[in-house]
């Protein structure tokens, strides 16, 4: 049984990078890589001699073994491990404020630009591959306006899960910070959907989406954190509850 697919995963998730970095790496299409990882399609023997000159392994390494077992801490595999390990809590986060935003829809795949944002680290993070962005407006309220929203890369579509918070990157919307719903009746689009209840829910074209960062951590100057009463707090809620209900029927 090759173990090919996995490990190809394994590999690149190690190096922290996303499937659009790797598969740039080794000449080919995010969305081979994708195949390849998924175990839909058997990785050319080309590509997997390009994976094992960068990462040091033979074609039995790569071919025969979970990788993801450890050998006892000799191989290149278990050295970068304990690496990934030691480091996989202050990995760097590029920080992509307002007056970034527009360079971002042209340059987010673009290394250079990333290398141009500034980057911190947050050691209460599990390893992955994480974004910061700034956000601008009311509509996320009791989010305030200038907060900071630390993302989670999301590779796969399906892994979005309803009613979470997200930060979406599209062609003709720029950079947003929503709640995503998708629709059961169109699998060709998702519903935006804001916390401050005076903003209607919007729908964006899937082939419209660039990127998606799950939200995981917002950061907020405590000088500018709002002050909620139950009343206030209440009537937020119900009137989300009425939206997700109104939406629910319309999907259904």
């Amino acid at each position: 049984m090759s173990h090919a697919g996995k490990n190809l995963r394994f590999l690149r998730k190690l190096r922290g990078w996303t499937q659009e970095q790797f598969a740039n790496k080794i000449s080919i299409k995010r969305s081979l890589l994708g195949a390849y990882e998924e175990e839909r399609a058997e990785p050319r023997i080309e590509t997997l001699q390009t994976v094992c000159t960068l990462f040091k392994l033979s074609m039995d390494d790569i071919l025969l073994k979970d990788l993801e077992i450890p050998n006892g801490g000799g191989s290149y595999i278990d050295k970068r491990r304990a690496q990934k390990m030691a480091s996989s809590s202050s990995a760097e986060i590029h920080f992509v404020p307002v007056k970034a935003a527009a360079g971002y829809l042209a340059g987010y795949a673009d290394t250079e630009f990333l290398d141009e944002l500034n980057t911190f680290t947050l050691p209460m993070l599990a390893p992955g591959y994480y974004r910061a962005f700034e956000i601008v407006g009311d509509s996320m309220l009791p989010t305030p306006s200038g907060s900071v929203i630390v993302g989670e890369k999301v590779e796969n579509f399906e892994d979005v899960k309803n009613n979470n918070a997200y930060i979406v990157v599209s062609r003709n919307n720029g950079i947003v910070y929503k709640r995503i719903n998708r629709n059961n009746r169109s699998k060709n689009n998702i519903t935006l959907v804001s916390d401050n209840p005076i903003y209607d829910p919007y729908q964006v074209e899937k082939e419209d989406i660039l990127e998606l960062w799950k939200a995981q951590m917002i950061i907020t100057k405590a000088t500018v954190q709002n002050r909620w009463d139950v009343g206030q707090l209440a009537g937020m809620v119900n009137n989300l509850q009425e939206q997700v209900s109104s939406l629910k029927k319309k999907m259904n």
